[in-house]
Order: C-alpha cells, then sequence, then structure tokens
C-alpha cells in the first residue's frame, strides 16, 4: 500500500515533483526548488522513512515508485516532470518505466539503473552506535562517524538529520535500522530490461563523479531510448549543491525546450 509522502510546494506553472536522494530530505533542494518556482509549481518530497514522511519496515524501489505514482494522482498533477538524485532518481526511474502515463519528462541526477557498491552500512552503522542523547553536541556527534565517514562534507551532509530533543540531545530523522535491512535492494535496481520509457529524459552527471559513466549509456539507453547526457564541471555527486547555477540551466534549457 503507497504511503502519503510529506513535501514543501513552491511557485507555480507546470508540475515539477523533486525526489532526494539516500540520507537527504527535501529541504536539501529547497534553495533549488526556489529558484525553479519562477517557472514551475514545484513538489520537493520526502522519501520514505525520511525527512518528515512516515516510516515503513520497507522501502523497495517498487513500493517507492508507487508511493510518487499515488502522491501524482492525489495531487492532481499528472503529466508531471520528475526529477530525482541519486536513490530519488532510480525511484523516478522506476515510476518513469512502470507508470509512463504520469510523466511529461524524467531529470535524473548522478546515477544510473545499475548496481553500486557503497560503504552506506558502514556509516549507518556509526550513526546507530553515536551517542545523540542529553548533554550530547553536535561536534561530539561528528567525531564519533570521523572513522567511519572521513570525509568532513559527507558527515555534514549526514549531521543535518539530526533534530533537537525538548528533553537534550538529538534524534535521527532517518529510520535506520529500515535503511539498513533495505540497503542491498537499495544499491541494486530492479529488472526492468523488457521495460521502456518513450518520453524525454534528462540524465546530469557531476564531472568528477562516476555513478554516470560511459559504461553506463547502454543501461540507460536500452531503458530510456530518448535519454541526453549531461556533465556539470567543477561538481560531484551533487552537481545542485556543487555547482547550482551551471545545474540550474542545465535543467532548465531541457525543461524550457518542451515548451518552446
Amino acid at each position: 500500500m503507497p504511503l502519503s509522502r510529506a513535501f514543501r510546494e513552491f511557485g507555480s506553472g507546470p508540475p515539477l515533483v523533486i525526489l532526494h536522494g539516500l540520507f537527504g530530505s527535501a529541504r536539501n533542494w529547497q534553495s533549488m526548488a526556489e529558484r525553479l518556482a519562477g517557472q514551475y509549481r514545484v513538489f520537493a518530497c520526502d522519501l520514505r522513512n525520511h525527512g518528515d514522511s512516515p516510516w515503513a519496515a520497507t522501502m523497495s524501489f517498487a513500493e517507492m515508485a508507487d508511493d510518487l505514482e499515488a502522491f501524482i494522482d492525489e495531487k492532481g498533477l499528472a503529466p508531471a516532470t520528475v526529477l530525482g538524485h541519486s536513490v530519488g532518481g532510480k525511484t523516478a526511474m522506476l515510476t518513469a518505466l512502470r507508470h509512463p502515463d504520469v510523466l511529461d519528462a524524467l531529470i535524473v541526477v548522478d546515477i544510473a539503473p545499475v548496481a553500486y557498491e557503497e560503504p552506506f552500512l558502514a556509516y549507518i552503522a556509526a550513526m546507530q552506535t553515536a551517542d545523540v542523547g542529553a548533554g550530547i553536541k553536535r561536534g561530539d556527534i561528528d567525531a564519533a562517524l570521523a572513522a567511519a565517514v572521513p570525509d568532513a562534507a559527507t558527515r555534514l551532509f549526514l549531521l543535518q538529520n539530526l533534530e533537537e530533543r525538548a528533553a537534550g540531545g538529538f534524534a535521527w530523522r532517518l529510520n535506520l535500522d529500515a535503511i539498513a535491512a533495505n540497503m542491498p535492494a537499495l544499491l541494486d535496481f530492479p529488472a526492468t530490461e523488457d521495460l521502456a520509457y518513450d518520453g524525454r529524459a534528462l540524465f546530469v552527471s557531476g564531472a568528477a563523479s562516476d555513478y554516470i559513466g560511459r559504461v553506463h549509456h547502454g543501461a540507460v539507453w536500452d531503458r530510456f531510448p530518448q535519454a541526453e547526457f549531461a556533465v556539470i564541471d567543477g561538481s560531484g555527486h551533487y552537481p545542485h549543491v556543487e555547482q547550482p547555477d551551471a545545474f540550474f540551466e542545465r535543467i532548465t534549457l531541457f525543461l524550457d525546450s518542451a515548451y518552446a
């Protein structure tokens, strides 16, 4: 059964739904959503087990695609452009493949319909064991994550999921147990060799990222035959954060071409 999802709405115009990546939330996309709101009615959504959306024991891509399809139907947005980053991008891809009638166009940010190997379980284990109770400061939690998450920018990103508790200390705005249990499926991509989305699709990657390389183009074109590729210089896995101007210009060029 599809879960409702928390969202933030901006602007007016053709509908555009944004899905964040693993360990993210809608508020990570607020600045970009506000820029896009000058031309589009933007919905930045929280995936299940993230942000303010409900928690569930399972979070397969099939379930999250159904969540998205139900959201678009509930809000009367079809057909909508869907933009998804990382795990949100995989959710957007599967939605396009399984529910093509609800999409007007697809934008996928730094992810391909393939399996990956990542140290995310180590991140989760560190977050689960870190002391977040009363008397603990954010800097203490940062230090506790450092061994498993040596990159300071990644730790800062993870720490954005902390919320202060009235009784003192913090709590994670993530269902860490469910994310860990579903990690094998989240790193993979469902078998979809017999499906194709014939609508417009843009795959955006960071020049310093290897999540979308030429080796992945075949898997993309097999499922998204109209796919275009764009590379954002000076960015890695988060081009919308690292190079927001270039990212905004490239996706609006793609979006505007549909209304020319």
